[in-house]
C-alpha cells in the first residue's frame, strides 16, 4: 500500500481542517521552556524540569482516520492476506466462533461504535448469508476479569449483544472450566499449549484484534486470550520477563517469542483461523473540547487551553475522589481508525505493527541518566475500577519503561520517577486476591523470582479466587504476580524507583521511596545517579515509544 494516503475509496484518510499531524519531536528544556505535564491519577501536575540537561519526548500526534471505516472493514475481509477471502471460507452447517479482546484496551474506551463492533457485524452478515447458524462470541479474557453486560454491549453492540447473549451464545472465556479447555500439546521448548474447547473444535476461529500498542495482537491474541493458567505461565513468568528486552519490540521479547512458539502448535493442531486486526489513532483527548489541551505541547498552549485547564484543576480539587473517578471512568475517547488487516495470522500482525510503530515512534540519541513518567487514572487492569499500588508498580515498571526500542531510556543502575497519588486502595470485587498480594507476598519479598517460587501457586490455585473469577468480575489468583512480573526487568534494570505525591505506606510496600515534590525525587535520586544527573521525560498523551540510538 502508498505511503501517501489515497483520497479516495476505503483507505481513503478524512479532510477536514486539521492540520498535517506533526512526527514525533524532543525537547531540550531551556530557562523559557514553561511547565511540563504530567499526569496524577485522577489528576495533574506542572514541573518545571532542570534546564540544560533534561529532555522531553513528545509522539507523534494522532493520524488521520479512514473516511470511510465500514468500506475498509468489508474490503479487508473480501482481500485478505495470504487467504481465502472470508465469505470462501464459510459454509452452512460449520461450527463458526468470533472472539473478541476484552475490555483492557482501548484505554480510555472509545466512543461508539467501537471497532470491534464494526468488524464483528461484518463477519455476522457474511456468515448469515452463507446459511451459518452454530455461531459463538466469546470475549478473550485470558485471566483478566469477565466482562460486565454494559462492557460487553459497548464492544459488540447492542443488536449483536441481544441477538446472541439471551441464548448464551455471547459470553467471557472461562480459563478455569475443567470442561471447556483442551490441551493441544507442547511446543518445540516443551512448553504447554491449552486452548477453549469451543475454539479448538471450530471449522473456522475469527479473531478480531484491536490494536493499540505494539505488544498487542498477533498469537498474542489466541495464546493468552483462550487459555489456561497451564498455558499462560510458560510465558507469564518472572524469569522469562526479566529476560524480555521492551515487550513492545517483539523481536527482543523473550514472552512473544514464547508465545510465537505456542501459535506454531494452534497452527498444527488448533481450528483454521482468520485474524483480523485494527488499528485507531492516539486521538484520546479530542482536538477540542475539555481535555483537547492535554496532548498539546506545552509551549503552544493559547489562552484558551490555559484557562481550560485552570477551570479542569478546579473543578477536580472540588470534586471527591469517587467523583474524579466517576468523570474519567465515564469519558469516552474519540479514536478514529487508521487500518485494518485480516487473513494469516503472521502476515497480518506485521501489517498491523508498521501501522502501529509509524503512529508511535519518536527516535531519541541515548540514554539518560533518568527517566520520569505522569501515570494517569487507567490502565489495562483499572478499567471501571481503582490504581492500586500493584497495578501503579506495573503501569510504571511494566508499560511505560518498555515503551522503547533498542535500549530503554534510562541507562543502567539508573532512576525511574512516577508520578501518581499510589493510593493504598483497592477495588474489593475486581482485586480480591491483589489484596492479600500486597498484604502477604509484598511485605515478605519484592523479588519476582522468589515470589514465584514461594507464592504463586497457591494462589494459582486458591479454590475461594477461583470462584469468585468464575462467577464474579475478579482477576484470577495468580493475576497480581503476572502484574508484578510484567515489570521484571525494569526492576533489574533500575537502581531506584522514586514516586512523587504516592501514599508514602503504598509506595515503601512496593519497594520504591516516596517524595512529595519533583525537586524532592530528583534530589534523592542523586544518592543513585549522583548530582546534576540527566533526566528524560516521556510526555503522554499521545501514545510515544522511543527509539533510542
Amino acid at each position: 500500500m502508498s505511503s501517501t494516503p489515497p483520497t479516495t475509496g476505503p483507505f481513503a484518510t478524512k479532510h477536514d481542517d486539521r492540520p498535517t499531524p506533526r512526527p514525533g519531536f524532543v525537547l531540550d528544556v531551556d530557562r523559557s521552556t514553561p511547565p511540563i505535564l504530567f499526569h496524577h491519577g485522577e489528576g495533574f501536575r506542572l514541573e518545571k524540569l532542570p534546564a540544560g540537561r533534561t529532555r522531553v519526548v513528545y509522539g507523534p500526534e494522532p493520524k488521520a482516520g479512514l473516511a470511510h471505516p465500514d468500506a475498509a472493514v468489508e474490503h479487508a475481509l473480501d482481500h485478505p492476506l495470504d487467504s481465502e477471502p472470508l465469505s470462501a471460507l464459510l459454509f452452512s452447517g460449520m461450527r463458526l466462533t468470533i472472539a473478541f479482546d476484552d475490555a483492557s484496551l482501548p484505554l480510555p474506551q472509545m466512543r461508539r461504535p467501537d471497532v470491534r463492533q464494526r468488524v464483528i457485524e461484518a463477519v455476522l452478515d457474511r456468515a448469515a448469508a452463507a446459511g451459518v447458524d452454530d455461531v459463538h462470541l466469546i470475549a478473550a479474557l485470558g485471566l483478566h476479569r469477565r466482562m460486565t453486560e454494559a462492557e460487553l454491549r459497548h464492544a459488540v453492540g447492542d443488536r449483536v449483544y441481544d441477538a446472541f447473549a439471551p441464548d448464551g451464545n455471547l459470553y467471557n472465556h472461562d480459563a478455569e472450566d475443567p470442561d471447556g479447555i483442551v490441551d493441544l500439546g507442547q511446543t518445540r521448548h516443551g512448553e504447554d499449549v491449552t486452548l477453549s474447547k469451543r475454539v479448538a473444535e471450530s471449522d473456522l476461529l475469527v479473531y478480531v484484534n484491536i490494536n493499540i500498542v505494539a505488544m498487542d495482537g498477533g498469537w498474542k491474541s489466541t495464546a493468552t486470550g483462550l487459555t489456561s493458567y497451564t498455558g499462560l505461565k510458560q510465558h507469564h513468568n518472572a524469569e522469562t520477563l526479566q529476560q524480555s528486552r521492551s515487550l513492545m519490540d517483539r523481536h527482543n521479547s523473550e514472552l512473544h517469542k514464547s508465545v510465537w512458539r505456542q501459535g506454531e502448535v494452534i497452527k498444527a493442531n488448533g481450528p483454521k483461523i482468520f485474524h483480523i486486526e485494527t488499528t485507531i489513532n492516539t486521538n484520546a483527548f479530542g482536538y477540542d473540547g475539555p481535555l483537547s489541551m492535554l496532548q498539546k505541547r506545552e509551549w503552544e498552549w493559547n489562552a484558551r487551553d490555559r484557562a481550560k485547564f485552570m477551570g479542569l484543576q478546579a473543578g477536580l480539587k472540588a470534586m471527591s475522589m469517587r467523583a474524579r473517578r466517576a468523570a474519567f471512568i465515564n469519558w469516552r475517547s474519540p479514536y478514529e481508525m487508521t487500518s485494518v488487516q485480516a487473513g494469516d495470522v503472521d502476515r497480518v500482525h506485521e501489517a498491523t505493527l508498521e501501522r502501529v510503530l509509524d503512529q508511535h515512534i519518536t527516535p531519541v540519541e541515548g540514554q539518560t541518566d533518568i527517566v520520569t513518567f505522569g501515570l494517569p487514572y487507567t490502565s489495562p487492569y483499572s478499567v471501571h475500577s481503582i490504581m492500586n499500588p500493584v497495578v501503579v508498580m506495573c503501569w510504571g515498571l511494566g508499560y511505560m519503561f518498555n515503551f522503547y526500542r533498542g535500549r530503554p531510556v534510562v541507562r543502567e543502575g539508573g532512576v525511574i520517577i512516577m508520578t501518581h497519588p499510589t493510593p493504598n486502595e483497592f477495588h474489593p470485587v475486581h482485586h480480591p486476591s491483589y489484596i492479600d498480594f500486597f498484604d502477604e507476598v509484598l511485605r515478605d519479598t519484592t523479588d519476582p523470582v522468589q515470589m514465584q517460587a514461594k507464592y504463586e501457586q497457591r494462589y494459582a490455585e486458591d479454590e475461594w479466587y477461583r470462584h469468585l473469577y468464575r462467577t464474579s468480575y475478579a482477576y484470577h489468583g495468580v493475576h497480581p504476580f503476572y502484574a508484578w512480573y510484567w515489570g521484571a526487568h525494569a526492576l533489574q534494570h533500575v537502581g531506584q524507583v522514586i514516586v512523587v505525591g504516592g501514599d508514602p505506606t503504598a509506595v515503601r510496600r512496593l519497594g520504591f521511596r516516596p517524595a512529595t515534590t519533583m525537586m524532592d525525587a530528583l534530589e534523592m535520586a542523586s544518592d543513585t545517579v549522583g548530582p546534576q544527573p540527566t533526566i528524560t521525560h516521556m510526555h503522554n498523551p499521545p501514545v510515544v515509544m522511543a527509539d533510542v540510538t
